[in-house]
This record gives structure tokens, C-alpha cells and sequence, in this order.
């Protein structure tokens, strides 16, 4: 099954065989075998490509799950011991400001060196799901004031308002404090339709009542900061955060939209590894955070 999944992530047998550490006729061997033993072909194989067959979709996810119940098995009986190792998965917004996450991983890793860290940066509504799916074990979300994730437990880090950046030689980079009204007729820079992140101000200047031209929708803070020091466009960033992005004036604004940072993990009884991080951070993976739907 771990054959299969290589295979399937990577498209090749070749790079599958590198990535498990075995010769590519051993893999595609046992990668056969599996097949006769189903009595179905995963893979379409052909000289360009490998993709899977529809009775490889699916046996993928199943084959996911039970690896993943194997990693766990490993896990339990390791912590039973008094041994903490395994796999640690992480999902975080990429403008996360109440935990400083690289210092809390660095010093997960040198207290658990048999744990195997992995962090993916994304939109709030991905990183939950992946939550809830299983494939995250935590994840460090910023949503606006009152949404509450479903089907997850959390707990709220903190919340605070949302800045505006400006290029340096724009004619408010001198103004200290500004309302949305004298920003309404600039393009903005924010992040796509849908998200979390672009709801947070979207909902303040509805509630401002003024419109805004949103001409530039992206995925990163680091394009969100290049594109507004180019004098191409204005954005919003959390006042906790814009400290990571020097050399851009920062506006304090009269009706700024706010956010809530949440962290949040499965409902579920969360792996040795989890609850072993949550610890760290000083959090209890039996609380429910203050509503039972959080």
C-alpha cells in the first residue's frame, strides 16, 4: 500500500522506488502482486506516464486510511512506553501572529527527535478540513469576529484589527490614522474570493458601506508585499503581523475589520503526537474551547 501511494503522488515508479528506498523492480513486484491479489490494475501504465485507474481511486484513500491506522498503531504502543515519535502534521495561515510557530516546532523537534514534522500553509476553510479529514493534526486559523469552525475542537489564541500597508511614497504614508472612506478609491491587493482571510475586510467596508476595487487577488503575504511596494495597489494585514514586512507605512484605521486566531484539532481523540503538542503549548486536548460546536 505505501508502493501504491508513492506511485500515485509522484506519477513514476522510478521516483516512488527513491522515495520508499527500494530498487524499482522490487516496487513495481509487489505493486503487481497487489494487484492480483484485487483482481484489478491501479495504474495505466505507458512510456510518458502512470496515472491510476478507477479501481486505483478507489483503493487510494482506503490505503491512506490504513497506513495512517499503522502509523498510529506504532504511535500508541510507543507512547505506552513512554516514547513520543511519529508523524506531526501542521496546517497554518500564512499571517499567524499569536504563537510564534517556527520557535514552537523547533522547540517540539529538539524535545521529540523521533517525530517526523510537517507544516502546509493555506486558507483558513482548507486548513479545517484537512482537521477534520484527518490529514492535519492542528491548525493555526485566523477567521473574522464570530465564525466558529464546525466539527473540530479549539481553542481561540486572540484576535486583533487589521492595519492598512501603503506604498512609501503614497500621499498617506504620513497619516497616522485613516478610516476606509479615504481608501475606497484605490486598488487593493487581498486574498481570493472566498476565504476566510478576504471576509475579514470584505465584511468591513460593507459595513462602512463603501465599495472597493480588489484588483489584485493572491495567495501569499510576500506577493501581497511586493506588489504594494512596486505602488501598484493598498492592503490590509493584521496589526500583529505586519512587524515581518519592514519598509511599508503602516495606517491605523478608525473601522478597521478585525480577526480571531484560532488553533484547533480533531474532536476525535487526538494521536499521542498531537496531544504531546498541544502540551506544549500548554493546552489541554480534551477542551472544547467555549462552544461545543468550535
Amino acid at each position: 500500500m505505501r508502493y501504491v501511494v508513492a506511485v500515485a503522488e509522484t506519477s513514476n515508479f522510478t521516483r516512488a522506488a527513491e522515495q520508499c528506498l527500494v530498487v524499482q523492480s522490487a516496487l513495481s513486484h509487489q505493486i503487481a502482486r497487489l494487484e492480483r491479489e484485487l483482481g484489478a490494475k491501479l495504474f495505466d501504465r505507458t512510456s510518458r506516464r502512470v496515472r491510476l485507474t478507477p479501481a486505483g481511486e478507489a483503493f487510494l484513500p482506503a490505503a491512506r486510511q490504513a497506513l495512517d491506522a499503522a502509523e498510529r498503531a506504532r504511535a500508541e504502543v510507543a507512547a505506552a512506553a513512554g516514547e513520543i515519535r511519529g508523524r506531526l502534521a501542521i496546517g497554518a495561515i500564512p499571517t499567524v501572529a499569536a504563537v510564534d510557530l517556527p520557535a514552537a516546532l523547533k522547540q517540539f523537534h529538539l524535545r521529540h527527535r523521533q517525530v517526523r514534522i510537517s507544516l502546509r500553509s493555506g486558507a483558513s476553510e482548507d486548513l479545517i478540513e484537512g482537521v477534520r479529514q484527518g490529514t492535519l493534526d492542528a491548525a493555526f486559523l485566523g477567521l473574522p469576529l464570530g465564525a466558529r469552525p464546525k466539527g473540530v475542537r479549539g481553542r481561540e489564541l486572540g484576535r486583533g484589527d487589521l492595519v492598512a500597508l501603503v506604498p512609501p511614497d503614497h500621499p498617506l504614508a504620513d497619516e497616522q490614522r485613516v478610516d476606509l472612506r479615504q481608501l475606497s478609491d484605490e486598488p487593493f491587493v487581498d486574498f481570493p474570493p472566498g476565504t476566510a482571510a478576504r471576509a475579514q475586510s470584505d465584511e468591513a467596508f460593507a459595513a462602512a458601506g463603501v465599495r472597493r476595487e480588489v484588483a489584485f487577488e493572491v495567495t501569499t503575504v510576500d506577493f501581497i508585499a511586493r506588489l504594494i511596494r512596486q505602488g501598484l495597489c493598498i492592503g490590509l494585514l493584521p496589526a500583529a503581523f505586519v512587524a515581518e514586512l519592514p519598509g511599508l507605512p503602516i495606517l491605523q484605521l478608525r473601522d478597521a475589520p478585525a480577526r480571531m486566531e484560532h488553533l484547533i484539532w480533531s474532536r476525535f481523540s487526538p494521536s499521542p503526537v498531537a496531544a504531546a503538542f498541544l502540551s506544549a503549548l500548554g493546552i489541554s486536548a480534551a477542551e472544547s474551547g467555549s462552544s461545543p460546536d468550535l
